[in-house]
Formats: C-alpha cells, structure tokens, sequence
C-alpha cells in the first residue's frame, strides 16, 4: 500500500531529485491528528485502543454514545457494542463499515476502515472515523467569516445557519425582527459571493476541518494514560 511513497514518509533518498527528505516523527503525526476536526481511533485486532486523538478522547471520555473500557472500544449500551463488534470484525476481514448510532438528538456516525494489506508485513490495525464536528464548532467557519469580512452580528447570523436553524429561529435567539435577519442574511451572500444560502452552506461545509485552539480537555474515566502523548 505505501511501497510507492516510501521515500517520501520515511525519509529515503528521492532518486529523481537526489535530495534526502526529512523524517516526520511520531509526535508531529500525533499532533497533525488533533488538529483534524474528526475523532481517529487506531485499534488492534483485540478491540484495544492503540491511539485516540483530541476529539475521539473527548468523546469516549463523555460516554454518551462511545466509551472506553480496558482500553477496548465499547458503545454506551450492550446494542452499540454489539454493532461496533460486529463493524470491527469485518473491518478486520478488509471491509469497510459505516455503523450510526443515536442517542436523544444526538447521532455519532463511525466509519470502520482497514489499515493492513494482505501483501504487507505490518499487524493488522482499523481506523475509526467519528462523524465531524457541526460545522459551527469548526473554526474554519470563524475563519472564513474574518476573511469575509462578517461583522459579529452577521457571524453570529451565519452560525445559526450551520446549526440548520430558520431564518425565525435566528431572530428569536437574536431578539430581533426576522426582516433583520433577512437582511443580514443577503449581506453576507453578496459578501461571500454566494448566490443562494443553499451555496453559501455548500461552501461552509467544504472548508477545511480545523479544531478550535482553545479545547476542552475533559480527562478519562479508564486508562488515561494510554491516550496521553505530547
């Protein structure tokens, strides 16, 4: 799977170019996970957590859907962990799973997908990806709007947009007239250059996936430290 890239992730010579690339250590690739506005999980074919970035640590450590238990992978009743055995196991066979599960209001996707290759030597591992942050928790979205130029009031605007809320539910937040809001909405569609809501929301949701710096670091009930790295 990577023998054509080896050079390039593990700091061989490029024989095109002569150069020497530099070794990217196990601490940045760590770091460049939790800048990554999805939850990663890596496990072993025992059900063991071999690493959790920022975000899937937040989540396992809220237990509301997921949870971690012996450092193993479990969801929050016996139904959940039955499904993501169940995803695990055929991971583990070279498929891929998607498996949803829903508590209340709150739904957490998980996508279970093969790390191995028959062909290579390594130990077989599954990458978890939980679903993605709501787009009003990505600061890419506050990004985009300083780059819009959005005054506060239209940002704020545009957030209740990415929360899926109606242009009457952004004016009762707000205490204002919905008038108000309509017009702050066309204000920040000619400021973005986008035809429709409709478009402006496509162009939220491709933004890239950034963490918000200020993070919540909520500590884990069972086997902290294994999750624990610079």
């Amino acid at each position: 799977m990577w023998q054509a890239t080896d050079t390039a992730w593990n700091g061989g010579s490029d024989a095109s170019s002569g150069s020497t690339r530099a070794v990217l250590s196990h601490q940045q690739l760590m770091r460049v996970f939790d800048e990554i506005d999805y939850g990663m999980l890596i496990i072993d074919p025992q059900g063991h957590i071999l690493h959790a970035n920022h975000l899937a640590r937040h989540e396992l450590a809220q237990g509301r859907v997921i949870m971690s238990y012996g450092n193993s992978l479990l969801g929050s009743s016996a139904e959940f962990t039955s499904q993501i055995q169940h995803a695990m196991e055929s991971s583990f066979r070279g498929q891929r799973k998607l498996v949803m599960l829903n508590v209340g209001d709150k739904e957490l996707s998980l996508a279970f997908m093969p790390l191995s290759h028959p062909l290579e030597p390594d130990a077989p591992s599954v990458l978890v990806l939980l679903s993605r942050q709501s787009p009003s928790d990505n600061l890419a979205v506050r990004m985009f709007a300083r780059t819009l130029g959005l005054s506060p009031s239209e940002e704020s605007v545009l957030m209740g947009l990415c929360r899926g809320w109606q242009i009457a539910e952004i004016a009762k937040e707000h205490g204002v007239a919905e008038s108000t809001i309509r017009s702050q909405v066309k204000t920040l569609r000619e400021k973005a250059g986008s035809p429709s809501i409709r478009d402006l929301l496509h162009r939220v949701n491709t933004l890239p996936p950034v963490v918000p710096a200020l993070r919540i670091i909520t500590p884990m009930p069972h086997n902290a430290t294994e999750f624990s790295h610079p």
